[in-house]
């Protein structure tokens, strides 16, 4: 059946306050006109970058019931979307829904929530690392930041890398099984404090690269709804090279939009003060092939 929209499964957890997961994927995808069906797999009072604490609830005991009811009222997707996940049981849970809703005809993508800045995340450890591994190799598409490439291949991870090694690195994620592999937060070789989206697309066997302005602060959820500008895109026909540069595009502004408020960084990027730039023109050029 044809939607009147495009339709995406985001299998995400949902935190009560700051803006990452679900509650930055959830307003991105509708701007772009995109309807968005939360599959939560945890629910947060907070987010966990930047908070000392938080209050955690592991949905892995609800999911199949939620999931058996959205077979039984024939719901289908043209995208599904999956990130964080709260337990190694949800790696099964995920990797069944695909089995379930996956259609040649729609786009699986999968942002292997893992860790940052060379370390794994507070509520990660390596049986979800080895579980993940499993799971990626159901998608189409996959976006890890620089650390968790290095933890999907069991590389060491580094400060600084070459065009070179990143492409030897992607290629490798690639042969797991996704077609495209979009890696964020890949460290300039030429300038210390810039950063690249490198992509891969093995359909075509081409590399490309997006550079990334260095901005001197840090939001956490930048990640979240940079996948989500480019899922958006990409549902609504643009090519992938346009999408990774769109993505970029927004991020720059948002956090651009940000810096100038006094106010905790751990809120995340003022999303509210930025959503209606999805809806202009974008000057696209920022990306090349590597």
């Amino acid at each position: 059946m044809k939607h009147s929209v495009k339709r995406v499964a985001a299998i995400h957890d949902l935190s009560g306050f700051g803006r990452a997961s679900l509650t930055a994927i959830i307003p991105i995808l509708s701007s772009m006109g995109v309807q968005v069906c939360p599959l939560p797999t945890a629910i947060l009072s907070n987010h966990t970058g930047g908070f000392d604490t938080f209050s955690f609830v592991d949905f892995t005991d609800h999911m199949q019931d939620y999931i058996d009811h959205w077979k039984e009222l024939n719901i289908d997707f043209d995208c599904i979307y999956s990130g964080f996940l709260g337990s190694e049981r949800q790696i099964e849970i995920v990797s069944g829904f695909i089995d379930d809703f996956g259609t040649e005809d729609n786009m699986v993508v999968i942002d292997p929530v893992l860790g940052d800045n060379g370390n794994l995340y507070s509520t990660m450890d390596q049986g979800l690392v080895e579980g993940m591994k499993r799971l990626v190799t159901k998608a189409d598409i996959i976006t890890p930041n620089f650390t968790e490439v290095s933890l999907l291949l069991g590389e060491e991870y580094k400060q600084t890398t070459t065009d070179e090694e990143i492409k030897e690195w992607v290629k490798r994620l690639s042969d797991m099984g996704p077609d495209i592999i979009v890696v964020t937060s890949v460290p300039d070789k030429e300038k210390d404090k810039d950063s690249n989206v490198i992509a891969y697309d093995r359909t075509c066997d081409t590399y490309w690269k997006i550079k990334c302005r260095y901005i001197p602060t840090f939001y956490p959820g930048t990640g979240d709804a940079y996948t989500s500008v480019m899922i958006g895109s990409l549902l609504d026909g643009d090519s992938l090279p346009i999408a990774l540069d769109k993505g970029v595009q927004f991020i720059t502004q948002a956090i651009k939009a940000s810096y100038g408020f006094d106010y905790p960084n751990r809120e995340g990027v003022l999303l509210e003060r930025v959503l209606e730039v999805l809806k202009m023109p974008v000057v696209l050029g920022g990306y090349e092939m590597i």
